[in-house]
């Protein structure tokens, strides 16, 4: 087997097709298949052998695509890091790969270049754009070698993908995705999450590095185009939706938000939209009814990690349109029901299931959960049990399977002996109309313990007092539950990913204590 194959076999059925839009550039399937097979093979000249690490770090860019598609055609593992790593991070990050090749962006040139001394096996530098001296010529060994896939046989069991955490929750760590795992993702994105055919566009401006890029394998199978932003502007994006006749998106939360606050909003054309698939993050359920009347109703939503090759759990389109249309609105609490090939569980300490409508951890067992962490036998042997992947994220199920995330195991607050998930916080915070961000942490309280503290960004053109935000939570949280205050931010950490870093918040009021609560 070898995934290649599929856009060899696109290649071949719409070879005119654009396959990539870039700004002003069109790469179509033919030239898709013929440039990933010369940089295949250019990279095996370089004396890259099936199983070997190669790096990549750029923000969105054609070649980020290609890149992809040559490691699967040479049977190389992929090592894509985040854009937006520190540099220590990045170097962290490489050296575990133990790659001996990289291909940086032109915006990571300097920071390599800076680095190199510490990046103890990289062997090999390639620019993909105007590289200074000792950095090879990603064009040059691209025209130098065959345009024919190399097209080395894998097995199911192959490492495919090493995907790397930021490292916002500590130490650095990469699960390890194999051929059989990146196919079950394939088959289950293509079965159940974004069908498309020729003509469709997949407009793309997340890191494609990460979750965005899950969409890409499967929507080339199709004869689809992927329309590829090299970041995100809300301007710019609908613009792009309106000019193009896009078809399907991913969004993150925070571009949702953008978007919905953008003042031109209505100036757009996006009724070509039929797929506006978000994730990634938590959104508010007033949030969500108002991008349906944006979008119109073409939402879904999913749940899913590097640990299980991306979102195996969906809120379709039709489970949003109950909720909003028919008053069903606890369903926008949910992250949908399990769909595909793997099963879902929710189970207690002792590793037994627990009743419908109890908290338990979800633990999932099928073709797309992952081999393990790169080197980490330790933590590998803690997460992964008889079989079964324990995620370590805590949920209720309900009778119709509906699956509605409470909170990191880790996260959990407790506060005067109680168990308070901070999401299931955030979640009530964010049912009030000046709610435009929340993040709630456990803070030092000599009484509690921890005490709960919700940290607002308010939304544009509206003012709450924290008092009112307290009263709030009373309607839809057992008094021990709500926050015992509110600080007012103009914005939120986020990791290299744009998600909320829950850790760094609570560092802020955790630092210099003698006593720490994790």
């Amino acid at each position: 087997m070898n995934q290649g194959r599929f856009l060899t076999r696109s290649a071949r059925y719409w070879p005119q097709r654009p396959a990539i839009l870039f700004h002003d550039r069109v790469i179509t399937y033919r030239e898709l298949d013929e440039r990933s097979s010369r940089l295949a093979n250019a990279l095996i000249a370089l004396g890259a052998q099936k199983g070997d690490r190669v790096l990549v770090q750029s923000f969105n860019r054609p070649e980020l695509i290609e890149f992809e598609c040559a490691m699967y055609k040479a049977g190389l593992v992929k090592v894509a890091l985040n854009a937006r790593l520190s540099p220590e991070e990045m170097v962290e990050s490489a050296n575990s790969s133990q790659a001996k090749i990289m291909l940086v962006g032109p915006e990571h040139v300097a920071s390599v270049v800076q680095q190199a001394g510490r990046l103890t096996d990289i062997r090999t530098l390639v620019a993909l754009e105007n590289g200074p001296q000792g950095f090879l010529d990603y064009e040059a060994l691209l025209a130098a070698a065959s345009p024919v896939s190399p097209d080395v046989e894998m097995e199911a069991s192959d490492l495919a993908v090493l995907h790397f955490t930021s490292g916002s929750t500590g130490k650095v760590k990469a699960s390890m995705q194999t051929v059989g795992n990146r196919l079950a993702s394939l088959r289950k994105v293509v079965m159940g999450r974004l069908r498309a055919k020729p003509g469709d566009v997949l407009a793309l401006a997340g890191p494609v590095t990460h979750a965005s890029g899950m969409f890409i394998q499967p929507f080339l199978f199709q004869g689809g185009t992927i329309l590829l932003h090299d970041r995100f502007d809300a301007e710019v994006f609908m613009a792009t939706v309106q000019q193009h006749r896009v078809t399907a998106c991913f969004l993150v939360p925070t571009m949702i938000n953008m978007i919905l606050a953008h003042p031109r909003l209505k100036e757009f054309d996006l009724s070509s939209l039929r797929d506006v698939t978000y994730g990634s993050a938590p959104i508010a359920p007033s949030r969500i009814k108002e991008a349906w009347k944006a979008f119109g109703p073409v939402l879904s939503q999913g749940y899913g990690a590097g640990e299980t090759t991306g979102g195996l759990v969906i809120l379709t389109a039709e489970d949003h349109r109950i909720a909003i249309e028919e008053g069903r609105e606890e369903l926008l609490l949910s992250c949908g029901r399990a769909f595909g090939e793997s099963r879902v569980r929710l189970v207690d300490d002792a590793g037994q299931e627990v009743p419908l409508g109890e908290v338990g951890e979800i633990v999932i067992q099928g073709p797309d959960v992952f081999a393990g962490y790169w080197r980490e036998p330790e933590i590998t042997a803690d997460t992964l049990k008889n079989g079964w992947l324990h995620t370590g994220d805590l949920a209720r199920m309900d009778e119709l399977g509906y699956l509605s995330i409470v909170d990191r195991k880790k996260e959990m607050i407790i506060s005067g002996g109680f168990n308070v998930y901070p999401s299931e916080v955030e979640l009530a915070l964010y049912r009030h109309p000046a709610v435009y961000e929340v993040c709630v942490v456990g803070v030092p309280d000599a009484t509690w313990g921890e005490a709960i503290k919700a940290v607002v960004v308010k939304r544009e053109g509206h003012e709450v007092a924290a008092d009112e935000l307290v009263d709030h939570c009373r309607q839809f949280l057992a008094d021990f539950k709500k926050p015992r205050s509110v600080d007012f931010v103009s914005e939120l950490p986020k990791n290299a990913n744009g998600k909320l870093s829950r850790k760094e918040l609570k560092e802020r009021y955790w630092d210099g204590q003698a006593r720490r609560v994790a």
